[in-house]
């Protein structure tokens, strides 16, 4: 900046003003600025103005694994939305795996980021505690905390399950099998989804049988064969299945086809997640889109807002529920387009 303004005839502040869009320069000065930038191959040094107002220009985004398709497009999503507010994203996985998102939580991150966004499988309402000592910019995702002392970013689960069962009774569907649940489970996805299902079997009048529900510890395509054979050969009967996530929901679909189960006319398959895979799967799947970049969106405004807030001006946690809309396809109606 020194050589800048040497070159330029004007003063380091003069330059400053210019390199940051100050608007009230004179047109001649800000050319000649301009032009000794250009002959000088100046560029700004990000670290060190980022060093003097105290930010980094970053911010982490910690994820159970990317290897399940919804975590890597929320990833890709929250990316795109840090962009657009000049920020760049660290990407660290957690395997969920408590000690990891204590670490997390103990701010091992925060000399690299200005804030985190944070989405706890390992942790649970019991560790609230660990939440509410947090002191730097932090955003929640997902379910498995509640009532902290800091911003929340969620789905619609249990309306959304209810959602995905409604529509196989509303296709004639009666015998609704449930696949995905951890048995005990009542805060986290599992539990929360596991109670529209049975909200929906009981608006529709239908009984609920705990032979149909399957449970699946981790969520992937492997798990979910394994429960819809599982089902199969204790000898259970099911036209319908409702996945709790999309990978289940293709894992269901392979068992079903290696089965030789028709679907949709023997067994229709729901999904949750609405994952890019669903589209363009055989048949392609019927899933419930959960707003992930609605979530995304929101999970970055909220954490820029905590990183740029002033002292004294605290604000309230806020927590948002994301819209869901159900979109339907081949495996639950043959002809959707």
């Amino acid at each position: 900046m020194h050589d800048v303004a040497r070159a330029a005839g004007v003063s380091i502040k003069t330059v400053s003003n210019v390199i940051n869009g100050y608007p009230y320069l004179r047109a001649e000065t800000k050319a000649r600025v301009e032009a000794a930038i250009g002959e000088l191959g100046y560029q700004v040094n990000v670290a060190a103005r980022n060093l003097r107002q105290g930010r980094t220009g970053m911010i982490a985004l910690a994820l159970p694994e990317l290897r399940l398709p919804y975590f890597a497009e929320l990833a890709d999503s929250v990316i795109q939305h840090a962009e657009h507010s000049g920020l760049r994203v660290l990407i660290e996985q957690t395997g969920a795996r408590r000690d990891r998102e204590i670490d997390i939580l103990g701010g091992s991150l925060r000399h690299l980021v200005d804030g985190v966004i944070l989405s706890p499988l390992g942790l649970g309402s019991d560790d609230r505690a660990l939440f509410d000592a947090v002191e730097f910019p932090l955003v929640l995702l997902g379910e498995s905390v509640f009532g902290t002392a800091v911003d929340h970013v969620t789905m619609s689960n249990v309306e959304g399950a209810a959602a995905a069962t409604a529509h196989l009774v509303e296709i004639g569907r009666t015998r609704i099998a449930a696949v995905g649940a951890h048995p005990g489970e009542t805060i986290g996805s599992a539990g929360l989804r596991l109670d529209g299902y049975r909200q929906a079997l009981a608006a529709a009048g239908l009984p609920y049988d705990p032979a149909l529900v399957a449970p699946a510890g981790l969520w992937h395509r492997s798990t979910g064969e394994q429960a819809v054979l599982g089902l199969l050969e204790a000898g259970a009967v099911f036209d319908g299945v409702v996945a709790f996530n999309d990978a289940l929901a293709h894992g269901a679909l392979h068992a079903l086809h290696a089965r030789g189960i028709r679907v949709p006319d023997e067994v229709a398959v729901v999904g949750f997640d609405d994952i890019e895979e669903s589209a363009y799967s055989t048949p392609t799947l019927t899933s419930i889109a959960p707003g992930r970049d609605d979530i995304a969106a929101r999970a970055v405004q909220l954490l820029v807002r905590r990183t740029t807030q002033r002292s004294g001006g605290e604000r309230a946690p806020e927590l948002v529920v994301a819209p869901y809309e159900l979109r339907v396809r081949q495996s639950t109606v043959p002809d959707a387009g």
